[in-house]
């Protein structure tokens, strides 16, 4: 079980990486307005999304204590991200303020991940 915990844990950072990454792609663009979200954010946030409640499954499995409130936090900013993703995909310019609310809150998710414990 342990290993299928690892191998979800590796994917759920390669989620995190697309989606960060695809923010940080843009970031020049965001500084001359014409920045957009890319698909390779929405992936990311949907891989972290399926994997993440695939993760708490299995940690509930083992019996693990799962922290419900830190959970629930990362997932309501993932679903405001994903939200925000999904409904500006096929604009061709993004506000800069918009764009850099999810570039805010994928950094907010992934500190929550590493300090909350």
């Amino acid at each position: 079980m342990d290993v299928l915990i690892h191998l979800f844990v590796g994917l759920h950072i390669v989620g995190i990486a697309a989606l960060l990454g695809g923010f940080l792609t843009q970031m020049k663009a965001m500084g001359g307005g014409t920045a957009r979200f890319v698909p390779a954010m929405l992936h990311g946030a949907l891989t972290m999304l399926v994997t993440g409640a695939i993760l708490v499954g299995l940690d509930q499995a083992e019996y693990h204590h799962v922290n419900n409130i830190k959970i629930g936090v990362k997932l309501a900013l993932l679903i405001v991200i994903l939200g925000l993703v999904y409904v500006k995909r096929d604009e061709e310019r993004v506000d800069k303020s918009l764009f850099g609310v999810v570039g805010l809150l994928t950094t907010v998710n992934i500190f929550i991940a590493v300090l909350w414990t």
